[in-house]
């Protein structure tokens, strides 16, 4: 088998780890109200098997989705001692609450191991190109152009792109844009209503971290060998341009197909000046294979002093969690990021591609896929969607605004199940689609 399928299988711990923090949120919950706990499930029922300890059925259920922690009294209608209807709307707010909490608490925590540990990788947004008559192309957007600022403020994801471009809707937005080593001050006005797979900008986006780049290998014979690469090289700028990343190199050489182009390496600490012939290629991917080089990259990551390291990671994770609610805002409204969702086979194809691809230490590409999937994992339960917490926390909160008065449990019931009969139905249907991806041999990366 294939590195990347084992690479996919990383997704299976990080899941169990996630699914399993969760439901210790509601479980402790539980306990500090004073509520019994019949069940401890991971997976969706039906059982495949348990065992019961201390008067809780540890059990493991044939559907790998998700996991539930089954409690005294959630059919609305037991009110024996330890029973959940016993509790006080707050308390039951809590429990309901509780695994979301567990899952953004694991997200701080990795966020602050992964600063304290490794330090903060910076990553550089590229434009990859525009579509025709887009408010990218209309304010003079060129293919790898970087994006600096948007809004006034330093741009550190595309993710944050994303956000402001959403603020921004019809409204003209500042963009400083970076090309060929001159910053270029730009006006867009992202689309209200944009066309299908385009995005309000019209622009496809290229993020890549900033790292050093070295010759790995040189083809004998190639335009790389007889511009006098060798391996080992750093490449310092490609015509005249500083390149901070794999992007900047790629993008430089792309420009100059046919001609020759200016570089500056650094060897054994000393810096040479070269002149590169750049041949043709089929596509800015290949540029690299044309010119006749393997490279690798060394990601820079910025040190953190200790007293910093807490504060910071909660920013990130602030940071990170407002992303994600701005992107499944966008999905909601914007019908070209429906191809996004994924359900665990996406998960485990994304998992494959980003471990492939990325530069960055292994588990830190791993403990970054936890924080996100963690992160998402916390928003995604709270929605108010029926069978979801968010769902039955609606309707504690309708309870709260009747005055004491709870909906008939009969009525609470039949919501939440036909939620649950959809929100499988509707994984069964991505997962499909996942699985007709991967057929077909696409990414869900650009």
């Amino acid at each position: 088998m294939s590195a990347n399928f084992f690479n996919g299988l990383y997704i299976i711990p990080i899941l169990a780890v996630l699914i399993l923090i969760h439901e210790i949120g509601h479980f402790v919950s539980a306990r500090l109200c004073g509520v019994k706990v019949e069940e401890f499930g991971i997976g969706i029922p039906p059982r495949l098997f348990g065992w019961k300890r201390n008067g809780v059925i540890w059990s493991i259920n044939a559907i790998p989705f998700g996991g539930f922690v089954r409690v005294l009294g959630e059919d609305g209608k037991n009110h024996d001692p330890g029973s959940m209807n016993t509790k006080s709307p707050a308390q039951r707010a809590f429990f309901l609450a509780a695994g979301s909490a567990m899952n953004v608490l694991l997200a701080i925590v990795l966020m602050i191991a992964v600063i304290g540990i490794q330090g903060i990788a910076r990553s550089n947004v590229y434009v990859g190109g525009t579509a025709p008559g887009s408010p990218a192309a209309q304010a003079g957007w060129q293919r790898g152009d970087q994006i600096v600022e948007v809004a006034g403020d330093p741009l550190d994801s595309s993710e944050e792109l994303i956000s402001t471009t959403h603020e921004f809707a019809g409204k003209p937005m500042s963009v400083v844009i970076e090309r060929r080593g001159q910053l270029v001050d730009t006006t867009i006005v992202p689309r209200e209503d944009p066309p299908e797979n385009e995005g309000r900008m019209g622009v496809g986006l290229d993020a890549t971290f900033e790292a050093d780049v070295f010759i790995r290998s040189v083809e004998e014979g190639s335009a790389a060998a007889n511009a006098g690469l060798l391996p080992g090289d750093r490449v310092v700028s490609v015509n005249n341009r500083p390149t901070p990343d794999a992007a900047a190199v790629r993008y430089e050489f792309e420009r100059f197909e046919g001609f020759a182009v200016p570089l500056q390496v650094e060897r054994v600490g000393a810096v040479e000046d070269l002149t590169l012939e750049v041949p043709s290629f089929k596509s800015s991917d290949s540029v690299l294979d044309a010119i006749g080089v393997a490279a690798r990259q060394a990601p820079l990551f910025e040190d953190v002093p200790a007293g910093e390291v807490l504060p910071r990671g909660f920013s990130e994770s602030w940071q990170a969690t407002t992303a994600m609610i701005a992107g499944i805002r966008e999905l909601a409204t914007n019908r070209e990021r429906w191809g996004e969702v994924a359900g665990p086979v996406g998960m485990g194809q994304i998992t494959s591609e980003v471990v492939s691809r990325s530069p960055l230490p292994l588990w830190v590409t791993l403990s970054n896929l936890a924080i996100t999937l963690s992160l998402n994992l916390a928003v995604l339960n709270l929605l108010p969607l029926p069978a979801l917490d968010g769902g039955r926390l609606l309707f504690v909160l309708i309870e709260v605004l009747r005055g004491g008065r709870k909906v008939a449990p009969e009525k609470e019931g039949v919501v939440h199940f036909v939620g649950l009969v959809l929100l499988l139905g509707l994984m069964f249907v991505i997962a499909f689609v996942d699985i007709d991806r991967l057929r077909d041999g696409r990414s869900f990366l650009p």
